[in-house]
């Protein structure tokens, strides 16, 4: 089989998450980039990606693939570009700003009290107060320098369209509510590290984006995935990474210690606030993920879209502190071990999705347990191993009935 001559325009589509999401997303596709025989991930078709998918999808269409960023995330490479700690530093512009508008939002309200003291309630008067909250916490300025340093060497670029593919960085328009696609037709002039910027600005963590005239916010306010956005741009085959799903505290439990040695509370209340908020967000956008994957299948009839996703029992996945160095690199290795188990296991549906793209599925490779992104861990891992194992023998227990037959 010539699998170059038969291979169709191949998408990849990575939704947000936060630094969690984005290191869970090189750590998967790392796992695919191995088992997919065809598949060049510096070299797809098309990509879309939002928030921190965003970053992921833009350096990887830049040339940086899996890889490269795995070893930079795992190995602490001298030219590591994605450092958490980035995203933790206040936003001192935002704090001025408003602070200086206090003073003026003060006597307005003060006078506007004043003038009809008995009808209006002072709670009432001073409302206006709440405008000189600043808009976010954190100042996501960073990220557009560190992309702009990143796409200014090794032959990369910071300018859509300099680009040998086609990149689009969803982000939502604050004061309309409608999803900008920056890559497409007539928004394709905005520099990609912007456009990421944009892309990442989740409300209340970090303010509203500038281009133009216009405020940008975080691109999953509307979808998860905006996989459709890839499909309109002709992808025959999309291949989805979403990094987060609702936690299952109740099937966390049934599971071996050594397949989630992460210990998570019975229940999530007892983990506080940002637990409490954590899962709640996981939950509506995940539901939202769903409904949207369901539509495709319809608009776009013909079309393959295949997800991949942490399971709703991964306490690692939904626990782990990504602002610890040691943090990043085992989550980057549990998602390249979870995803490589998750093929293995989908291999009977996955094998003949592929090969109508002219992409084989390497079962070899995810055979060899010995495989790690860690580079001091050349051992088998107990949960790929023990995935492997079920698989196997349900194999021949259903080879066995068809002999008994």
């Amino acid at each position: 089989m010539d699998v170059a001559k038969q291979r169709t325009r191949i998408g990849m589509a990575l939704a947000g998450g936060g630094p969690v999401g984005g290191i869970y997303e090189v750590g998967a596709m790392a796992a695919l980039a191995e088992a997919l025989v065809g598949v060049d991930f510096t070299d797809l078709d098309i990509y879309v990606g939002v928030s921190s998918g965003a970053f992921i999808s833009a350096t990887v269409a830049n040339g940086l693939g899996p890889d490269k960023l795995s070893r930079m995330l795992v190995e602490d490479d001298s030219d590591e570009v994605f450092d958490p700690e980035m995203l933790l530093r206040p936003a001192f512009g935002e704090y001025l700003r408003r602070a200086l508008a206090l003073p003026v939002l003060f006597w307005s309200s003060l006078r506007q009290y004043l003038s009809d003291p008995w009808h209006l309630r002072l709670v009432e008067a001073f409302q206006g107060l709440s405008h000189a909250i600043p808009a976010g916490v954190f100042n996501s300025a960073g990220i557009d320098q560190l992309l702009r340093r990143l796409f200014s060497t090794g032959g990369r670029t910071n300018d859509f369209r300099q680009l040998k593919h086609r990149l689009f960085i969803v982000a939502t328009d604050l004061d309309t509510g409608e999803s900008i696609a920056f890559g497409s037709e007539g928004h394709d002039e905005v520099p990609i590290s912007v456009a990421v910027q944009a892309s990442a600005a989740l409300p209340g963590l970090f303010p509203p984006v500038t281009i133009g005239d216009r405020f940008f916010v975080d691109g999953a306010l509307i979808k998860t995935l905006h996989a459709s956005v890839a499909l309109q741009a002709g992808a025959e085959l999309l291949i989805c990474i979403n990094p987060l799903v609702p936690f299952d505290s109740r099937l966390a439990a049934k599971r071996p210690l050594h397949q989630n040695p992460t210990p998570a509370p019975e229940h999530l209340v007892d983990g506080g606030l940002p637990v409490v908020l954590s899962q709640t967000f996981r939950a509506i956008i995940h539901s939202r993920m769903r409904t949207g994957m369901d539509r495709y299948r319809h608009e776009f009839e013909g079309r393959d879209v295949v997800l991949f996703e942490p399971t709703r029992d991964d306490a690692d996945m939904f626990f782990t502190n990504v602002f610890s160095y040691r943090g990043r690199s085992r989550l980057c290795e549990h998602a390249y071990q979870r995803t490589r188990s998750e093929l293995y296991r989908r291999r009977h549906e996955l094998r003949p999705i592929f090969a109508r793209h002219g992409i084989e599925l390497d079962l070899g490779v995810l055979k060899d347990h010995s495989r790690s992104l860690l580079p001091h861990k050349r051992r088998p891992d107990l949960a790929t191993s023990a995935s492997a194992l079920d698989a196997s023998l349900h194999d021949l227990e259903v080879w066995l009935q068809a002999q008994g037959a």
